[in-house]
């Protein structure tokens, strides 16, 4: 086994020793622990009894701890893990290529794309990683999906080849040839030694666990997407979210809450619940899972960084645990965010429910009876009928343009975006401002810095005195908040929206 290499992503060893006796939570996927004496590679939660120093290593990856030559291990299963908040968020370059590494960009491109995608060599690439994550972009991909089939394989019952589908190979046999290589086991032997249910009931959905780094309020979560949420397309209750996903020759849904026993202070996952997903899609599905309930945030980091100011101090102590809140998709939120200008939450969400009733596609068969329809596509509304829905002619007309600016590629909602250029591009759309723009790079993107200067509830929220600060006032009080001025905003929203007014009900 090779030595650890001097990361600087890597916490101070004295920091993951610490971590690692203490089965510290909050470094969760922070670092991994590798272990020379059995060659496996631990998350710093494994329950195992610890090894002692002398044969103890840290990685800042998995990527990097399987490039040493070391194995996952069984018992804590580092596919578990959440990610390395830091470098899979904002605008640095590693970040946004990790998200499109995430997206399975690797699996049918060349290195050189995805360096040209986010303007670098792909030499000069391939060096940030190494010197980020301890593993080059092509071994975080094959980490990536290696441990994602795993998880499956241990969770579900779904077979092999769908397994190897579901993960990103084209063909079984280099699954098996890859599985075998990395972890000296086959896929099948994984299997019989973590036995999932031996028959696959179509009634029945797919169950994953979906790891988080501690504290994460998921009741404010649930609140936030509660009084947003579209009949019909979504449903949430106090203990989970649901909502319609696929297409309409082949939808599904999928449904989100605790983990049982996700309190106990070794659960820290949520569950996902998935019916009707085709093998190809899952992996996409649960990306777009963790984005949306932001389940990557370091929150030790981000309280750092903003507990600083007097005024966020308190709220983060309130609610330390609170993250993110994105969506499902990223048109269904710009086009909620357009309905929602200059109207209350309430008022958007009927509005936009009567939209997707009209325009989105009805399910004949629905699988839950509270979910009946998928959200409309862009060809769908881009020339759509919008009378009667009680928008206004300048509104209706946004929602149409947007649509028609996405099927063209004037706008989108890709990764290697920074967030500039992001708002940039939608500000370049009749009847979208600073603010939309900045709001969609909130919630369609889950942009941790993303931060709307134009909103008058932040500019009263931030002296909470009862005076009010300009956009340039307070962009200039933010500054010392990046790259978490994203969190900065859903801390003051909240605050906000425990004794709201009725002009400050629109978020």
């Amino acid at each position: 086994m090779s030595s650890t290499p001097a990361i600087a992503a890597l916490p101070d060893p004295r920091v993951c020793e610490r971590a690692r006796l203490s089965r510290d939570a909050r470094f969760d996927g922070l670092f991994f622990t590798a272990v020379r004496s059995t060659g496996i590679y631990c998350r710093p939660v494994c329950p195992a009894p610890a090894p002692r120093r002398e044969n103890v290593g840290y990685y800042p990856s998995a990527a990097a701890a399987e490039a040493a030559g070391f194995r996952p291990c069984l018992r804590c299963r580092p596919e578990l893990a959440p990610g390395e908040g830091a470098w899979r968020r904002g605008d640095e370059t590693v970040a946004r290529a990790l998200k499109l590494i995430d997206q399975g960009f690797l699996a049918e491109r060349p290195l050189a794309e995805l360096a040209e995608r986010v303007h670098l060599g792909e030499r000069q690439l391939r060096r940030l990683f190494v010197e980020r994550l301890g593993a080059a972009p092509i071994g975080v991909h094959g980490t990536r999906r290696l441990l994602f089939a795993k998880q499956l394989l241990t969770e579900t019952p779904l077979p092999v080849t769908e397994v190897a589908l579901a993960a990103g190979f084209s063909s079984l046999r280099r699954f098996n040839a890859a599985f075998l290589e990395a972890y000296r086991m086959a896929p099948r032997e994984l299997r019989k030694r973590a036995p999932a249910e031996t028959a696959i009931d179509p009634a029945q959905p797919l169950v994953l666990r979906l790891g988080y780094r501690p504290p994460y309020d998921f009741t404010a979560m649930l609140d936030f997407l509660r009084g947003r949420a579209l009949p019909g397309v979504e449903a949430v209750d106090a203990r989970s979210y649901a909502r319609v996903i696929g297409t309409p020759q082949a939808p599904g849904w999928l449904r989100i809450s605790a983990w049982p026993g996700g309190r106990d202070g070794r659960q820290h996952a949520l569950k996902l619940e998935l019916h009707g997903a085709a093998p190809a899609q899952l992996a996409d599905i649960v990306q777009r899972v963790r984005r949306m309930f932001d389940l990557d945030a370091d929150p030790t980091a981000i309280a750092a960084a903003l507990s600083a100011d007097p005024r966020l101090r308190p709220l983060l102590r309130r609610r330390p645990g609170l993250r993110l809140p994105s969506g499902w998709d990223g048109f269904e939120i710009a086009v909620r965010a357009v309905i929602g200008q200059q109207v209350s939450v309430a008022a958007a969400r009927t509005l936009t429910t009567r939209l997707a009733q009209r325009h989105g596609h009805a399910l004949a068969a629905p699988s839950l009876p509270e979910l009946t329809h998928l959200f409309p596509t862009p060809a769908a509304l881009a020339d759509g009928d919008l009378d009667g829905l009680g928008l206004t002619a300048a509104r209706a007309a946004t929602v149409r343009g947007i649509a028609r600016a996405l099927l063209d590629g004037r706008v989108g909602f890709g990764a290697e975006q920074t967030l500039d250029e992001f708002a940039a591009a939608w500000n370049a759309l009749p009847g979208v401002g600073p603010w939309t723009a900045q709001y969609l790079a909130l919630r369609a993107l889950g942009h941790p810095d993303a931060f709307p200067t134009e909103d008058l509830v932040l500019q009263k929220a931030v002296p909470a005195d009862g005076s009010r600060l300009t956009a340039r006032r307070l962009r200039e009080r933010a500054e010392a908040w990046r790259p978490w001025r994203g969190y900065a905003v859903i801390h003051l929203w909240r605050d906000v929206m425990a004794s709201p007014t009725p002009t400050e009900k629109k978020r």
